[in-house]
């Protein structure tokens, strides 16, 4: 599909998703790509823009991250973030070096109005500053725009070349115009008209897949999610009965979660699909066993995904074409979308066996993030609480389990996450109704774990040595970054005296409190 696009280099910084997110959002296209593309390839993207993310080296120093200096003679506008920034200013002849006072956190700074980055904005302003480098010279030619109490240069800018370098993060929630200063540089700067939306994007994926499908049949890998869900009704709209939609119950689902699935799905379900469940519960049971290391249970996960769907395929007839529900972030972090650390590898993306039996696979989303999937499921009108349900990973409760994985581990997680799950929507439920307003406190995800700690605890005057439960809640917008949510402690007392009293197993407690980053939202 062609479309403009705005194209992110990464230099290993935390953010790099989130800087995509924030231009998908001014509805232009963004995709990441690592620090060490070729030139070449870049100009062959002919993006309307580049923007160089933030990292934790100092661009000063042999070895780090860099990039040519011809990226900034393309004729192509270019934004540089904090790394980014400092990179920038250090290949054109300006000067970077440690900083007198670090900055970060919350500062305030005072910007030139009169730059088109700045346009519209008060000319004292909150950003977000994370930085132990700064430039104490901005390069010839360029002029500085923005300044703080400690950063002399906390933008400079090159508007004759259009380049412009920021040394705080508009990516950021915390920077209060963020959003205005990237939306008046992929907007205004690079003259980007807009044309990344999801009605749009629906019709050109369903004339995509009929036309690289043709009269070819597509097995679907469904487990009920949202990402699965969204991409069943895109291929069954583009190419009805010739998808199949397998659902694997790996026996790591959370409670009765099976059987809905079926429910939703299957026959007499709300949609019209060809439906196949297969009960594998023993099979990945027997192939996880004495497993304990989360990279290597994302593979075997992955791998049996892979071969399940391989044997469906031969009873079922000529399949060419394997779908799945990954989207972008999976692809992201699993370290081919740019050039940050592998965080893990997802069990449709990095998990993948070297050989596939497909001709080909399908993946209509590889492209979004998670809140476009979930636009794209209301342009498709999927029903909205299925559309808003909560995400559960591919491999689900197999790294939600800390350490080994058996039968018994599986029976306390689902039985905690039920009863914490059933606790916190009915305390949210009864605020709404007393007060006529959702709970602000109900959380966007929230589930139990499975710790790997046994302690000693009493219980009945006895002595126990049981597993520790932790429990789970975090806020987000996007799911690239995420805060611990404030749940009443009376809500989380009871969790804690239910599960206690009826998960056998169980003599303790936890609630996390751990934000992304520096954790992910999940615990493995």
């Amino acid at each position: 599909m062609m479309r403009e696009k705005v194209i992110v280099i990464d230099f290993g910084g935390q953010y790099n998703q989130l800087v995509a997110r924030r231009v998908r959002e001014c509805n232009v296209y963004c995709e990441i790509y690592s620090y060490k593309t070729d030139i070449e390839k870049i100009k062959d993207m002919k993006p309307k823009g580049i923007i160089l993310t933030g990292g934790p080296n100092s661009c000063y120093e042999q070895g780090a991250p860099d990039c040519t200096k011809e990226l900034f003679s393309l004729g192509i506008p270019v934004l540089g973030l904090c790394y980014g920034a400092q990179l920038m200013m250090f290949l054109l002849g300006g000067t970077v070096e440690k900083a007198p006072v670090r900055e970060y956190g919350k500062t305030e700074v005072v910007l030139n109005t009169a730059s088109p980055l700045f346009a519209g904005i008060d000319r004292e302003t909150i950003c977000w500053m994370s930085h132990t480098d700064y430039i104490s010279k901005a390069a010839p030619e360029f002029e500085v725009v923005a300044h703080t109490a400690d950063c002399p240069v906390a933008a400079a800018e090159c508007a004759a070349k259009q380049l412009y370098a920021i040394q705080f993060h508009p990516e950021v929630l915390h920077t209060v115009r963020g959003k205005d200063i990237l939306y008046n540089f992929v907007r205004g700067i690079c003259g980007c008209l807009g044309d990344w939306r999801m009605d749009s994007f629906v019709e050109q994926s369903i004339a995509a897949i009929r036309d690289k499908v043709g009269d070819g049949n597509v097995l679907l890998a469904l487990s009920g999610g949202v990402d699965s869900s969204v991409a069943a009704a895109l291929l069954s709209r583009a190419i009805g009965k010739q998808l199949t939609c397998v659902f694997v119950d790996h026996g790591l689902l959370r409670k009765n979660e099976g059987d809905e699935v079926e429910a939703v799905f299957g026959k007499n379900g709300i949609f019209e699909l060809n439906f196949v469940r297969v009960n594998a519960q023993e099979r990945y049971y027997q192939k996880l066993s004495g497993v304990t290391e989360p990279e290597q249970k994302r593979k075997i996960i992955g791998e049996e995904f892979i071969r399940v769907f391989e044997e469906e395929a031969k009873k079922i007839g000529a399949v060419e074409f394997l779908a799945q529900g990954t989207i972008y972030p999976d692809v992201v972090e699993s370290g081919l979308g740019g050039e940050s650390a592998v965080i893990k590898s997802h069990h449709n993306v990095g998990g993948l066996p070297d050989f596939v039996d497909f001709k080909e696979i399908i993946e209509p989303l590889r492209d979004l993030f998670k809140d476009e999937v979930r636009k794209a499921g209301l342009e498709l009108g999927i029903p909205e609480h299925l559309v808003f349900r909560q995400p559960f990973p591919g491999p689900g409760l197999g790294i939600r389990i800390i350490g080994g994985i058996t039968a018994e581990k599986v029976r306390i997680v689902q039985d905690a996450d039920a009863i914490y799950r059933e606790e916190v929507d009915a305390s949210a439920a009864s605020y709404a109704k007393a007060h006529g307003v959702s709970a602000p406190w109900k959380p966007d995800q929230y589930f139990a774990a499975l710790t790997n700690m046994r302690s000693v605890g009493v219980m009945g005057d006895e002595r126990t040595y049981d597993y520790a439960v932790a429990l789970r809640a975090v806020n987000t917008v996007d799911f690239m970054t995420a805060e611990s949510a404030q749940i009443p402690y009376e809500v989380l007392q009871r969790v804690m005296s239910r599960v206690i009293n009826e998960v056998k197993g169980v003599n303790r407690v936890f609630y996390d409190l751990t934000s992304k980053p520096p954790g992910t939202i999940e615990f493995e």
